[in-house]
């Protein structure tokens, strides 16, 4: 696949955000999606019905595509099946919660807004944009915090970073990603690979996260660079002999 225009289609296009993620489901893991891999139309009314409340149009398609497939959604965070969409309210703001970290540390959902406000505001109520929250010990600090502008966005995001915590074979995990891999940890200025269109995230974030691609290679830059390959010759070729996991 041609991950630079399958990520540019994307992140400009819903319906292209879903069409890369077949694509990248059946090159890169175990199995192409299939109509067994979502939740039922049925099953997202349930839950509508039992949280009083529409789900936005594309949570409601992420669902339906791929919200069977762990091995997609789960390898490190985890996606929240329907039965455990949450609303969460305080005085800071009401979200639908959808996705946690794996231990905790912080949880993903969408801010509920009135819908005509929202589209006065330029968002889109059918794919509105994800927040993040910290879990905190001062519960007073937590806040809600931009993520990434559309729903279809953060699922896009998740495959990439699930993806590169699975199968273990075939990841890497580099920790000095500033000495030797560009200025600010820009991983572009490694040999071979190109970074791809894809929003810088948190915004605002003084080392965001980006993603880079290169010859049957997924590589994810922040603090830290997680490496992903299709094939362990590609992995060893990217890493080079002296490099270790």
């Amino acid at each position: 696949m041609d991950m630079v225009t399958g990520i540019r289609d994307a992140v400009a296009d819903r319906a292209a955000a879903w069409d890369f993620i077949r694509a990248f489901a059946a090159e890169w893991s175990a199995a192409p999606l299939t109509e067994r891999d979502g939740w039922g139309a049925g099953e997202i009314a349930a839950a509508e019905e039992r949280l009083g409340l529409p789900l936005p149009a594309a949570l409601k398609e992420a669902y339906a595509l791929l919200g069977r497939r762990p091995d997609l959604t789960d390898n490190h965070d985890a996606l929240r099946p329907l039965a455990e969409l949450e609303v969460e309210t305080d005085e800071r703001g009401t979200a639908l919660v959808f996705r946690d970290e794996n231990q905790g540390v912080c949880r993903w959902g969408i801010l509920l807004a009135d819908p005509e406000r929202a589209a006065g505001d330029g968002t889109d109520p059918d794919d509105p944009p994800v927040v993040i929250r910290l879990d905190l010990q001062d519960k007073s600090e937590e806040r809600w915090e931009p993520w990434l502008g559309r729903v279809s966005h953060c699922f896009v995001e998740i495959v990439l970073a699930e993806s590169v915590h699975e199968p273990e074979e075939l990841t890497a995990m580099l920790v000095d990603v500033d000495g030797d891999k560009g200025e600010e940890g820009d991983l572009a200025a490694e040999e071979g690979l190109v970074r791809l269109p894809f929003p810088d995230y948190p915004p605002g974030d003084t080392r965001p996260t980006r993603w880079y691609a290169g010859p049957d290679l997924l590589v994810r830059g922040d603090s830290v660079a997680y490496v992903r390959a299709r094939t362990e010759e590609a992995l060893e070729l990217f890493l080079g002999p002296d490099e270790e996991e």
